[in-house]
Parts: C-alpha cells; structure tokens; sequence
C-alpha cells in the first residue's frame, strides 16, 4: 500500500501504508513506506501524536518498529503567507509580550485551506504588526494555542520569542487555568465529577476524535452542572438542557466536547459530536437564539504572565447567542 492521500479536505489528510517487517527505528522504517516524508518531518509527526499502527498511536522515533498498518493525520498546511486584515478585536490585556483577546465565535484561530482570511492570525498581523512572535511559523505567527472555530472566548498570543516560549512551556505543563461554559442537551451524571478517558482519532470516521480503550492521549476534563433547564414535572426524570462549566487539565483536541458527549450529554449546536436531536422546546430555543454553533465559550483563562511572573486572569461572558439561548432555556 503506497502513502497516497486516502482523505484529503480542509481538515486533515490521512496517510495509509503498511510496514511488512520491523525491527528498525520507527522514524527510519517510517521514511521507508512513506518516502513523500522526511526523517525530520515524521519524527514531528510522531511527537505530535498523529501517528498509529493499527489504531494505536506510537509516539518514539526511536523505537523499535512493529509490522502493521500506519496511518498519518497531516495536518493542514496554509497555502500562503497570511496577510494582515483590520479585523475588530476585542483586547483583554497587552504588553511588549503578549495580547489577549475575547475571541470571537465563527474566527479561525490561523489560516488553513479553505479558510486563508479572516482568521485571528490575520488580525493580529494587522493589529501588532511586526512585533508578532515568529515562532509559531510563518502561519501561525503568536499562535500558542487554539480554539475551535466555532467556540468563543479567551486566547492569548505571544508578540515576542521569549514569551511564546514561556506560554508554550505553561501549557505543556498544564500549569494554566482554563473553564469553558457549555450549554448541553440533557446534564451529565453525576452533577460533579471528573472525566479522566484516552482521547484519538476515531477509526470509524478519522475527522472526528472519540474516547478510545487503548491508544490516543490521556485527557481530563473536571465538570460542574451549574444550572438545569426544563425539569420534568415527576420527581427522577431527565431535564431538557443544562449549563455546564469545564475546567481543563489537558488540551486534547475537542476534548470538552467529546467528554460531553460521551457522558450522554452532548453540546447543544454540535454538528459533530451532537449526535441524538434535543427535545422539541429546546430546538425551538435554539432556531430563535439564531445559535448556529457549538454552544461552547472559553470563560476564564488564567497563567503565569512568562516574563514578569505577573499572575493574570481574565474572565468574559458568553456571547449574544448562548446568552440569549440560555435566557430561553430558563423560560421553559
């Protein structure tokens, strides 16, 4: 099997190919079945976790390498150099180092194929101009972390090297304060807990990330029912809707999301994970809200300031739509 793109669209494309004997490092067998790669490259690939054999993510190059079927998530690669675009922005904090902002819903966080412009990226080229850090690629320029497009709320980029690489040394230490607010079809039981799973690429649809029994990241995600929507008027039966605060430990991809739903109570406005339609009154909330998104928002954000050690944290609400949907939600 050749490494041919099996799946190619604006989100990932997928390298199959199969490895008949092992025994070598893995980077060096790797760069054997996927010649288009470089020893460099695939040794990146396997730290960032898109690599797996059979469905198990393998991580060390230097590793002995095992007969079986590896597969590649790539991610997307900007066709062009971002250019800057006097996009509003809302800003929290700024300094010489750093900027933070209430990231609009509906605002990639950098450029990818088929999404070049308007992206966070674009407006802060524009905003900070030359004073953005380069660490992060010609792409992704003061881009430390991300959230999904479609999720609102607090990011902060890095406007020089040294804090870039304070701010990407927080979080691989998991050494940052985060809690997201989700609105969520039904509430997960019980009111309070910790959601502690492995999270990968699911092997049934390789765009989406699922809770795995072996293979993909370690991934914890403490969670507090703050509020219910729609009780049912006999004692013991399941509310509508319910707001839900998230506080992450890891920063696995879609990590909120996927934990929701896999405690049965998915995110309201989720296309991807949603799965299962909310009840009747809770759709009609949701279609006069004008909420045409996950009903997700990073609330509070707070770390360490990487130069001064300042400490800093920084809270917003959610948007209009989630707002209004949830004024809705208590009506019912």
């Amino acid at each position: 099997m050749s490494d041919e793109p099996l799946i190619e669209d604006d989100d990932v494309t997928v390298l199959e190919a199969r490895l008949e004997a092992g025994g070598a490092r893995l980077d060096k067998a790797l760069t054997e079945i996927f010649p288009t790669l470089s020893r460099a490259r695939l040794q990146s690939l396997l730290v960032e976790g898109v690599v797996s054999r059979d469905g198990q993510t393998v991580s060390s190059g230097s590793a002995k390498a095992q007969p079986g079927l590896y597969t590649i998530l790539l991610p997307p690669v900007a066709s062009a150099t971002p250019a800057p675009e006097a996009i509003p922005l809302t800003v929290l904090f700024e300094d010489a180092d750093l900027i933070v902002v209430d990231k609009a819903a509906g605002m990639a966080a950098h450029p990818a194929p088929g999404c070049e412009t308007g992206t966070l990226v674009n407006a802060l080229l524009a905003h900070c101009g030359t004073s953005l850090s380069g660490i992060g690629g010609v792409a992704r320029p003061g881009i430390v972390h991300r959230l999904d497009k479609d999720t609102s709320g607090v990011m902060v980029a890095a406007k020089s090297d040294r804090a870039h690489a304070g701010l990407s040394a927080l979080f691989a230490a998991h050494d940052i304060e985060r809690t997201y607010l989700a609105l969520t079809r039904g509430a997960p039981s019980p009111e309070r807990g910790r959601i502690e799973t492995l999270i990968g690429r699911s092997s049934s649809d390789r765009k989406k990330m699922a809770v795995l029994r072996s293979g993909g990241r370690n991934a914890i995600t403490d969670y507090v029912v703050q509020r219910l929507y729609g009780l049912p008027a006999k004692a013991g039966g399941a509310p509508m809707a319910a707001r839900v605060a998230c506080t992450l430990h890891t920063g696995r991809t879609h990590q909120i999301r996927v934990h929701l739903a896999s405690k049965g109570a998915p995110i309201l406005g989720d296309a991807v994970y949603g799965s299962g339609s909310p009840t009747a009154p809770v759709r009609a909330a949701i279609a006069e809200s004008g909420l045409t998104r996950q009903a997700l928002h990073a609330a509070v954000l707070g770390f360490a300031h990487p130069v001064t050690g300042e400490p800093l944290r920084f809270e917003t609400a959610p948007p209009r739509d989630m707002a209004t949907l949830e004024r809705l939600l208590a009506e019912l």
